[in-house]
């Protein structure tokens, strides 16, 4: 009777667990990122306003409200 009382807290104490863990890791989320790299010849944010940066490979790579200006000619707003 009493490996009954222990099993039964033991599985109510790992549901419990379970649940608070899936409950806090809402922010947990990974964010998929691509292998592969632009031909970017520079790079601008708007934090530095135009002042050429070293460029990233991609916008995965680069900070926020960044713009990947590469060797063609176009642009890649981040």
């Amino acid at each position: 009777m009493g490996g009954t009382r222990l099993a039964a807290a033991a599985v109510v104490l790992l549901v419990l667990g379970v649940v608070l863990l899936g409950a806090g890791g809402g922010n947990l989320i990974a964010k998929a990122c691509p292998l592969y790299c632009l031909d970017v010849d520079y790079m601008t944010c708007e934090s530095s306003g135009d002042k050429k940066l070293n460029s990233a490979c991609n916008c995965c790579l680069a900070p926020e409200n960044c713009t990947l200006h590469l060797a063609d000619g176009r642009t890649v707003q981040c």
